[in-house]
């Protein structure tokens, strides 16, 4: 009978995680479709990947834009299904879904406001929150990042930069179509898209790994754990030149305790080797921060 009450246990616990990505999946896409028809798309400001594309065909036609959104989507979609992942896969064409349908029931709204400059800062906010949260419970809105994975298989350039020249290109021709003000408000929005999409997905309480040499590595990682409150891990390392044994303190902090944390190991030893890293993502073990008394 046990396991049968652990399956049923571990079942319930799939359905709310599927629940809790569905329902982030829906509010990322539907902030996706605020950006796009109650800011940018009214004041022809575009954004960049197949989005970009699906704009200007919506602007030479008069098909809706979730047409296109979603008809331009499927090919990479159906290409990157084997070598992305069947849950991305199934993910990203939830989102691309409900993103469509969003914007096919919010162009009849008026924007709210007709100021290209407050359009493309307000419209990158969102669209670049909502891509965030998409990015973040494992999908996508957009199948250029699908064709920039496959394509770096094939060539020298990362994905990153596969990306930006596509959308160069993309934001380019917006110039032609709309007029090269409407280009350059279009690169704003991209930009603060951009760097909202890193906010979204990283927190604004960004995350550090510290790694800290020192002979004072008692001293210090004591004087962390009292004064900021974290723990700390002592590891055994050995010199590369001496081989010499080491020990070596990981901990990890917020961007806040950095200024804090250099000052403890410079008070200790002002000659240890640190290095701090950023982490995008921090789960289990210690790292909630225990009240300092």
């Amino acid at each position: 009978m046990e396991p049968v009450a652990e399956v049923k246990q571990h079942h319930r616990m799939s359905t709310l995680t599927i629940a809790r990505r569905v329902l982030f999946l829906t509010i990322g896409a539907l902030l996706m479709s605020v950006g796009l028809e109650i800011f940018l798309v009214p004041n022809h400001i575009i954004d960049g990947g197949i989005t970009g594309i699906s704009i200007m065909l919506a602007h030479f036609t008069g098909v809706p834009l979730g047409a296109f959104l979603f008809v331009l989507n499927i090919p990479f979609l159906i290409v990157g299904y084997k070598q992305i992942g069947k849950t991305f896969t199934l993910s990203t064409l939830y989102g691309v879904t409900v993103m469509s349908i969003g914007t096919y029931y919010l162009h009849p709204v008026d924007p709210l406001t007709p100021n290209l400059f407050l359009a493309a800062i307000f419209g990158g906010l969102i669209l670049g929150a909502g891509v965030g949260i998409v990015i973040r419970f494992g999908g996508s809105l957009d199948g250029t990042e699908i064709a920039a994975i496959l394509l770096v298989k094939r060539l020298a350039f990362s994905v990153g930069e596969v990306v930006m020249f596509f959308n160069f290109f993309i934001l380019t021709s917006a110039g032609f179509v709309f007029g090269w003000d409407s280009a350059m408000y279009s690169l704003i929005a991209y930009f603060i898209a951009y760097k909202m999409i890193d906010i979204t997905i990283e927190g604004f309480d960004e995350s550090k790994s510290v790694w800290i040499i020192s002979e004072e590595w008692q001293e210090i990682g004591q004087a962390i754990m009292s004064r900021l409150g974290r723990g700390v891990t002592y590891l055994h390392g050995e010199g590369g030149f001496t081989g010499g044994s080491k020990r070596v303190i990981f901990v990890v902090i917020n961007r806040l305790e950095e200024a804090k944390l250099k000052s403890i190991v410079e008070e200790f030893d002002p000659a240890s080797f640190l290095a701090v890293g950023n982490i995008h993502d921090v789960k289990g073990g210690r790292f909630k921060k225990r009240n300092i008394h």
